[in-house]
């Protein structure tokens, strides 16, 4: 039989301990929304009680936002056992579910708190009871759990024991320092649903050894009925078991498992969160990084041409991307007709051929070229069908502070070498004013430069190319000539050069 296993996101409580990331009460709200709404996240852990004024008015706004849209009951906020106070604090902000966080290992009580384990008990009974008297539900944490099965089981059965006479919906079971492998996840939480097999327990993971997403899918398959994750993984040290990772693992590895998170909505969201933590997301992170539907590497882009040999299960569309073939070094013919495919543009084999020799030669300057640069590139090789019969050969552009910028320049006309060298008010125009010298002694007169203007290929977002586009006057009429390279005075100059053949034919 299915099961559904519930899932909590604590990006706005526990993601919130990312270093340098604070929210703001507007961007928390709208996050709870997309969560909520967007993503279908059966809860939320949005705050600590008594954190901040701004941490009391975000939790305002998210509870009266989610009074009027029925969903107040999947809102949680983390809360102390401190006499009630955390409970006052909840109620003046609208919140109807602590999540009481508890000591799980002897280690901290007797550390931290300096209690025994009676004391302790007893203090969150009183803190339950004070939630109950006041309508509202409760959900214990056993801060250091992991560390307490390791180091004093005896102690995290005594606390169940306890707790689980109390009326408290759900337990949860957090792996706080990050210390769980697979096996160990798997072995304490088999033998605690075992003990207690009609409680409900949610685990929390941490990712200081990069295994929370391992971690959890050992404990779904253990038994656990919650899992409590992070948009991107956002979190103290690590950061938490990831969101978009452990939804595309549950679904495709664990199919008697059910969940109710929209994947399609799951790149959006975390594009959101990433542009208001400034967090920035790893290009080669899974489900939500740049790179991880993008094939690199020609042979994979022929193979998807060939019966997708080289598709899995993690379909782009699923998560609402896209397949994307790069363009580079290591790429082939097939990369670039997929790219071509994508633009409505075909090439004959002789083209292709010269497209792909000028992608590479970008690619081996580390150079990092996009579907958006490939009309520039394409429009640069097929159109010039001009006679090459004056080349630049050489040139030396020089800019210092203080200084008119200053060019040497060699110029081959018809086999012949001619070298002047000149300044002007910017390292073109002392380019230009140095190729007046060299015409002017033979006798040619040179067009008139009237517009000057330089773009990047519309929609790019790389740094490979700009195109500059120079219109001339003659005494017959007006042209234009345009160069393509990343360096913008170099993509006038060649610009240049095809003016200089033009009039020279």
């Amino acid at each position: 039989m299915s099961k559904t296993i519930e899932i909590m996101d604590t990006t706005l409580r526990d993601g919130e301990q990312t270093s340098g990331v604070s929210f703001s009460v507007s961007e928390k709200l709208t996050l709870a929304k997309l969560l909520l709404k967007e993503l279908n996240i059966d809860r939320i852990e949005i705050a600590s009680a008594r954190v901040s004024d701004g941490e009391f008015r975000a939790v305002k706004e998210i509870t009266s936002w989610g009074i009027q849209n029925k969903c107040i009951d999947r809102i949680e906020v983390l809360t102390f056992v401190d006499n009630g106070t955390s409970i006052k604090w909840m109620k003046e902000a609208g919140a109807k579910v602590q999540n009481l966080l508890t000591k799980g290992s002897l280690n901290h009580l007797n550390f931290q708190l300096k209690q025994k384990p009676e004391e302790h008990f007893n203090n969150i009974k009183n803190s339950i009871e004070c939630a109950l008297n006041e309508g509202f539900k409760t959900n214990v944490y056993l801060e250091d759990w992991s560390n307490g099965m390791v180091n004093s089981q005896d102690y995290v059965f005594r606390y169940l024991d306890f707790i689980s006479k109390q009326p408290v919906n759900r337990i949860l079971l957090p792996d706080t320092l990050g210390i769980l492998t697979p096996n160990k996840t798997s072995e304490y939480i088999n033998t605690i649903i075992n003990r207690y097999p009609n409680l409900h327990f949610d685990f929390h993971g941490h990712n200081d050894y990069d295994l929370s997403v391992a971690n959890c899918m050992e404990a779904v398959k253990a038994g656990v009925k919650g899992l409590h994750l992070t948009v991107n993984g956002m979190g103290e040290r690590a950061g938490n078991a990831p969101l978009a990772s452990v939804v595309a693992v549950l679904n495709d590895f664990l199919p008697e498992t059910k969940i109710n998170i929209k994947e399609d909505s799951l790149h959006k969201v975390s594009q959101i969160v990433a542009t208001f933590t400034g967090f920035r997301i790893p290009a080669n992170k899974p489900i939500v990084g740049e790179n991880v539907f993008t094939q690199t590497a020609g042979i994979h882009a022929d193979g998807d041409h060939k019966n997708n040999l080289y598709f899995n299960d993690l379909l782009p569309e699923r998560f609402g991307r896209k397949r994307k073939y790069a363009l580079g070094k290591t790429s082939g013919k097939a990369n670039i007709q997929k790219n071509l495919q994508e633009l409505g543009l075909t090439l004959n084999n002789e083209d292709l051929k010269k497209v792909t020799k000028r992608i590479i030669a970008l690619g081996d300057r580390k150079e990092r070229v996009t579907i958006e640069d490939l009309p520039f590139i394409i429009s640069d090789i097929l159109g010039n069908d001009i006679p090459n019969k004056i080349k630049v050969q050489s040139y030396v552009l020089t800019h210092s502070k203080g200084l008119k910028p200053t060019t040497s320049v060699c110029i081959q006309i018809d086999n012949k070498t001619f070298e002047e060298n000149a300044s002007g008010d910017g390292q073109y125009d002392a380019f230009w004013n140095a190729l007046h010298k060299v015409f002017k002694d033979q006798k040619i007169d040179l067009p008139k430069l009237i517009d000057y203007a330089v773009r990047i290929p519309p929609g790019s977002n790389s740094d490979a190319l700009c195109e500059t586009t120079i219109i001339w006057r003659t005494n017959k009429q007006d042209f234009a000539t345009r160069g393509l390279d990343s360096d913008q005075t170099v993509s006038a100059i060649k610009a240049t050069e095809k003016m200089l053949n033009i009039i020279h034919q």
